[in-house]
């Protein structure tokens, strides 16, 4: 897409074009460098400096703003590779602070859905609206409006692609957030500037090809999401099956893939990290796993399910191949499937004590709880012998632990110094989940 057809493509022609019947409009709302954004919504000091924000352990960047990518400042680029830079060009960094994330993620889909009746949270930081209804509209204009409203109300500055199907929603996205002159917005739906946009787009950007296929379709000539999208069906289906097929009527405007608006079943619930020191007894492995646990079971707690078995695993530091390497992994069935903390986290201590070796330097351990199933739906066996108090106790826990805070208190298991926690040198208050880091403003 040229200048002018952006420029044109964020004129008032779309409250103009005529929309055939039956078309449907999809935005997808992408909050931009969502990570950063969340941290200078409570640090408005920092609103133009270079900022970045690293992984678990502080280990390497997974979140950038605009004028830390205009350093060449990389994702993925391990911090102890850029220090000096951060240093000359006095970058902000910050730790992970994920309580923060989902919680503004949350005000944000709580903005999104007073502007559609249907909203699908896809990520932390997108979400596809319906705008179907509002074809009688510029829906430029309204999405502008959705996009001042959401800065406005929570401080996250968002990127909007409007289009006919989800796929094309995605690359109508990518070039509003790519050109100023888009505002941040660009609507494709019944517009000329499709074929632009799709010309514009290379293969591998299209959303679901991966890089396998981008490099397949590349070998075949088809380099851009256009030539993908007036590719031979056969060719495709025999190339990239009924996945791909998909892909291809979704360039052509032909919808194919529905909002989801609840999301699906969870088969599993995983819960790992790695240590910010490592772990060289079997006590600090019980105590980290039973971490894991508790935390694993009030999220299957919250969603009603129950588990009817609990994999564990453990491993050494691969990235250092000097030391001694060892990992193993074990999956322990549970007697009735259950959400209580407590006897997940026997189930799981067992488990560790028939994986763990001595003499090794663990630096991750974690929990799967699988055959997730309703709780409501449990039967017990004639054996069993339930703790009426076990439900009570959890839901107790549970109330704390929302009010005041993660950990606020929890199981003696999990130790209570616990050295093995992430490394987080640089993190910031939890302003909106935790009552004792909430900002406090005081008169000059």
């Amino acid at each position: 897409m040229d200048r002018a057809s952006i420029r044109s493509a964020t004129t008032e022609d779309y409250s103009h074009t005529l929309v055939a019947p039956g078309t449907r409009a999809i935005a997808l709302v992408d909050c931009n460098a969502f990570y950063a954004s969340a941290e200078r919504v409570f640090q408005p000091s920092i609103a133009n400096h270079p900022t970045i924000v690293l992984s678990n352990n502080d280990g390497c960047v997974i979140a950038r703003s605009a004028e830390a990518k205009a350093l060449g400042i990389a994702m993925g680029a391990p911090f102890f590779k850029i220090k000096s830079l951060i240093r000359k060009e006095n970058v902000v960094v910050f730790s992970s602070n994920y309580a923060l994330y989902g919680d503004m993620s949350h005000r944000v889909v709580a903005t999104l859905s007073q502007f559609a009746p249907d909203v699908e949270v896809y990520s932390i930081d997108e979400a596809f609206l319906d705008l179907t209804g509002f074809l009688d509209r510029d829906l430029t204009a309204y999405c502008r409006e959705i996009k001042r409203t959401v800065q406005q109300w929570t401080g996250i500055p968002v990127g909007i692609g409007i289009a006919e199907t989800k796929t094309l929603a995605k690359i109508a996205n990518r070039l509003a957030k790519k050109s100023a002159k888009t505002g941040g917005v660009l609507n494709l739906v019944g517009t000329r500037y499709r074929t632009a946009a799709l010309e514009r787009t290379e293969v591998g950007d299209v959303w679901g090809i991966g890089r396998r296929y981008a490099a397949m379709l590349g070998l075949n000539g088809i380099k851009t999401a256009l030539a993908l999208a007036n590719a031979d069906d056969r060719w495709i289906r025999k190339k990239m099956g009924v996945v791909g097929l998909r892909t291809v009527f979704e360039l052509r405007g032909i919808a194919c893939i529905p909002l989801e608006l609840a999301p699906p079943a969870r088969q599993s619930c995983c819960c790992s990290r790695s240590f910010g020191n490592a772990v060289t007894t079997a006590g600090g492995l019980r105590e980290a796993v039973a971490s894991h646990v508790a935390t694993a079971a009030a999220k299957i707690r919250r969603s009603g399910l129950a588990a009817g078995s609990v994999n564990v695993f453990i491993s050494t530091n691969r990235f250092k191949p000097e030391d001694p390497q060892y990992s193993n992994a074990i999956t322990l069935t549970v007697d009735v499937a259950t959400h209580n903390g407590l006897a997940l986290g026997r189930v799981a201590r067992r488990a560790v004590d028939m994986i763990y070796r001595d003499g090794y330097a663990y630096k991750k351990a974690g929990v799967i709880l699988l055959d997730l199933q309703p709780a409501a739906g449990v039967i017990g066996t004639l054996f069993d012998d339930p703790d009426p108090r076990g439900d009570a106790v959890m839901g107790a826990i549970d109330t704390i632990n929302n009010r005041y805070g993660r950990s606020t208190i929890r199981l003696a298991a999990e130790g209570f110094g616990q050295p093995w926690q992430m490394r987080r040198t640089k993190l910031s208050p939890r302003y909106t989940t935790r009552i004792s880091e909430v900002p406090v403003v005081k008169a000059s």
